[in-house]
């Protein structure tokens, strides 16, 4: 488990931001703002890496703003964002999320992509749940399998947790020999059937996550930017994009990645919690060196 000086220590690391940038359930109709086309993924990740966020956390649509997991799709992204020197850095993130009944296989093949753009990170949900759209299934049989082919391809997981549940599930993983330290681990709160964006709730997950884990907070919907300051207070950083949220205020004012990963890049400017590049997080997390 965490070790009790755990958050004195993350005052001496800087604070990560990652960027969920598109999602499989954002609507493009509802905020323009959301990217769906190649170029507008890579120029929001290009803005948004500019503006703070040392990860990026990628989904990509088809043609008619559907999502896909072709991994052609991917790499059209990933190369462009490779190939420029001002944003090679930046530690790309996959999804592998079945929200929409794709096989393993079809979650699995963004992993096989050509070495030099294959994902340094790609996302690991530990278990089943309800979203107010619909279920998200993530068998226990399952979640073994992305881990191993995340272990056969030299991807790191990019954990997701829910609730307490998925933390025992964790431990059993590394039990195994499937999940092996340092993590990085996304604690989501604020969805209708699991944690919520509280104190009690993250500190209780918080102190069953094992040592060497890389914690962050995304808070979902009109949660994130109570989710932003609780990471700032007590995690090593925070989620935030168009994927958890379409709005900036309670005005329902259209976001933007990047307007969103400025404001809290300020806010941790603010907090005194300086930002972590993404040379410093491919040190702490053991990923490839990419400059």
């Amino acid at each position: 488990m965490a070790s009790a000086g755990g958050s004195v220590d993350r005052y001496r690391r800087g604070f990560v931001i990652n960027v969920a940038l598109t999602g499989a359930v954002a609507d493009f109709r509802k905020n323009p703002n959301v990217p769906v086309t190649t170029a507008a993924i890579v120029d929001q990740a290009r803005q948004s890496y500019a503006a703070g966020a040392a990860i990026a956390h990628f989904h990509v649509r088809d043609e008619e703003g559907k999502p896909s997991c072709e991994p052609q799709r991917f790499a059209a992204v990933f190369e462009q964002l490779r190939a420029d020197d001002t944003t090679r850095g930046l530690v790309l993130c996959a999804t592998t999320s079945g929200r929409h009944g794709q096989t393993i296989d079809q979650r699995a093949a963004v992993l096989q992509l050509p070495l030099d753009i294959r994902p340094d990170m790609a996302s690991l949900t530990l278990g089943s749940l309800n979203f107010v759209t619909g279920a998200s299934i993530n068998d226990h049989d399952t979640v073994r399998r992305l881990c191993e082919k995340m272990l056969e391809a030299g991807v790191k997981p990019e954990i997701e947790v829910f609730d307490l549940g998925m933390i025992a599930f964790m431990h059993q993983l590394i039990h195994e020999g499937l999940l092996a330290a340092p993590f990085y681990v996304n604690v989501l709160l604020g969805n209708l059937s699991s944690a919520q964006v509280d104190p009690a709730h993250f500190g209780l997950i918080n102190s069953y996550l094992p040592d060497q884990a890389t914690v962050a907070i995304a808070g979902l919907g009109r949660y994130q930017l109570q989710a932003n300051i609780l990471g700032l207070a007590v995690a090593d950083g925070a989620r935030v994009g168009l994927e958890d949220n379409l709005w900036f205020d309670d005005r329902r004012t259209p976001a933007t990645n990047p307007g969103l990963v400025s404001r809290l890049a300020e806010m941790a400017s603010l907090a005194q919690r300086p930002l972590t590049t993404s040379v410093e997080l491919r040190q702490r997390l053991g990923l490839r060196a990419r400059n």
